[in-house]
């Protein structure tokens, strides 16, 4: 048998055992479902500490290194929040309350908003002053939202399927929310493509959701561009969901031969089943001037840096584009703290496959880029061309351009940076929003506008937009109205633990400042640094803790996370 028949009969045979197991789960009782993800978070928790081991090894630095607690928040602790998320609304379901609380859906303006998280007194412990709001399209009233949530268990009904998921390469629990979102938002089995980058995760993937693949309703295959094309042509699968660039989106539905731009002119697509996906952008980090001290700086710098630094550079939600105001007499105080938290940080390789080509690509539109830590981080503090190869695609690692935008005041700043955001950066997944609550209070009219107008499917005030993928009962996805000829950031949200159907756009809110300066600032709270900055220094034990008492919280857990989250 050649090879390809050999990776033929690999393929084939989980599809037939899941299409065969299919209508099992679609009809499965919801006290069943519970009980699955019940006895999942053990799974994660034993097997946590040897995911980051993994992760670490791959990513060329020791488990206990401080880099490791980027695969705490991003693999274990992210998971167990999203199974967390949807424990929380499917207990509702089971107890006969509706999914969403009473309060939560309300109408603002014109528009519904629908109020999700903090969600319980956990939450308000662990992320106080942390809160996120749920923008929903035009037209939707508040009624509608309560119908539609989680409609699906309200008298909806869950068709058997087989979903294929093409997992991600850079951030470990995606795959495994993806999964998790394929199951239970929509009801269908999955197989999951592993990413070659991170195959390494399959074992644990496989021990996590040991009883799912017991029982036929999840498969996991490993394989490269060949295998992927096979599973998404194949009659068998029913939908898709892929997170990477919007280059794996067409490749998969036009093709790559010559006749795939013919293809994508007149809409005759390769695939036409249904298909989500997750694609990425070029994400900003967009600072609102003001009156801050020499602590905000410093702060807001470790803020901005490890938007860009977590992970090297690897997500898809990493702030790529920071827009500093011309004429604010902060923006060079600013960009010289970025440069000292530059500087200071422990160097790291950038391990994702072809980062070392996009990073040459920048030096080569810009020799004068700034590098910092033996070569491993690149700053850009001045484009001005809106054709650079920092504002027109996805660099996916360490380097971060900065853009000055004119405006003398917040209000005038601000409509320029909403214009450039939306008119010329490419993508819509996240976008970042910096501004001090004093600014805020003297001008909430352009603040609001400025929230409002941003087209992106999450924006973080105060805090990076990449915790909206953390939390679980957040939506996560491009705004929409992205197209499959015009894919841009992708299709569709996932994770969306109430299941919330006409999402517009995720809102969250953090602290401008921690606690306690916080209080001096306008924005009170409990919160300490957050432990997922590049720069906290115990944010290692701290998201260990945190994983371990998300997977099972007791109050007694709490002092030791407390203790180790204040000395960050």
């Amino acid at each position: 048998m050649n090879s390809s028949a050999l990776a033929t009969t690999v393929l084939d045979q989980p599809l037939r055992e899941l299409r065969h197991h299919a209508p099992s789960w679609a009809t499965m009782p919801l006290a069943e479902r519970i009980g699955l993800l019940e006895r999942l978070m053990p799974r994660i928790r034993d097997g946590a500490a040897e995911m980051v081991a993994a992760a670490a090894h791959a990513k060329g630095y020791r488990p206990h290194s401080p880099w490791a607690a980027e695969d705490w928040a991003g693999g274990p602790w992210s998971l167990a929040q999203q199974v967390t998320a949807r424990l929380h609304v499917l207990r509702r379901l089971a107890a006969g309350h509706e999914p969403l609380h009473a309060g939560a859906v309300r109408e603002r303006g014109a528009r519904t908003w629908v109020d999700v998280f903090p969600t319980t007194g956990w939450d308000s412990l662990l992320l106080g002053g942390y809160s996120a709001q749920v923008r929903m399209q035009a037209g939707i009233t508040a009624e509608q939202v309560r119908q539609g949530a989680a409609a699906q268990y309200r008298g909806g009904v869950q068709r058997p399927g087989v979903a294929l998921v093409l997992g991600a390469g850079n951030v470990a629990s995606l795959t495994a929310s993806d999964i998790l979102h394929k199951l239970y938002a929509e009801g269908q089995v999955v197989i999951a493509k592993m990413n070659p980058v991170n195959a390494y995760l399959r074992p644990h993937f496989e021990k996590i959701f040991a009883e799912f693949i017991d029982r036929g309703w999840v498969r996991f295959v490993d394989g490269g561009p060949a295998e992927g094309a096979y599973l998404t042509t194949h009659d068998g699968v029913d939908s898709i969901h892929v997170t990477g660039s919007d280059r794996t989106h067409d490749a998969i539905v036009w093709g790559t031969d010559e006749q795939a731009e013919q293809r994508r002119r007149d809409d005759t697509p390769l695939i036409d089943k249904p298909f989500t996906s997750e694609l990425g952008g070029v994400s900003p980090c967009i600072v609102v001037p003001g009156e801050w001290s020499a602590a905000d700086f410093r702060f807001q710098a470790e803020h901005i840096v490890t938007s860009k630094m977590n992970n090297s550079g690897h997500n898809c939600i990493a702030s790529q584009v920071l827009v500093l105001p011309r004429s604010w007499d902060g923006t060079e105080r600013l960009l010289e703290e970025i440069r000292k938290v530059l500087r200071a940080l422990p160097a790291r390789t950038d391990y994702y496959p072809g980062a070392r080509q996009r990073l040459d690509a920048v030096l080569t539109a810009h020799p004068e880029a700034e590098s910092h830590a033996d070569g491993c981080r690149l700053l850009v503090p001045d484009i001005t061309d809106h054709n650079d190869v920092l504002l027109t695609r996805e660099v996916f690692a360490s380097a971060l351009g900065v853009v000055r935008l004119p405006g003398d005041t917040p209000d005038e700043f601000l409509r320029h940076a909403v214009d450039f955001a939306n008119d010329t950066l490419p993508g819509t997944l996240g976008a970042t929003l910096i501004v001090h609550p004093r600014t805020e209070k003297a001008h909430p009219e352009a603040v609001e506008s400025a929230i409002a107008e941003l087209r992106y499917g999450t924006l973080g005030v105060n805090t990076w937009s990449a915790l909206g993928f953390l939390l679980g009962y957040t939506p996560w996805g491009a705004y929409p109205g992205h197209t499959r000829q015009a894919i841009g950031s992708g299709i569709g949200f996932v994770n969306n633990a109430y299941m919330l159907e006409d999402i517009e756009k995720t809102v969250l809110c953090a602290p401008f400042a921690p606690a306690p300066r916080g209080l001096f600032t306008g924005s009170p709270s409990l919160s300490p640094r957050p432990p997922y900055f590049v720069t906290n220094r115990t944010a290692l034990t701290t998201l260990e803790r945190v994983t371990r008492f998300t997977t099972a919280p007791g109050i007694a857990k709490l002092p030791a996370i407390f203790a180790s989250a204040l000395r960050g």
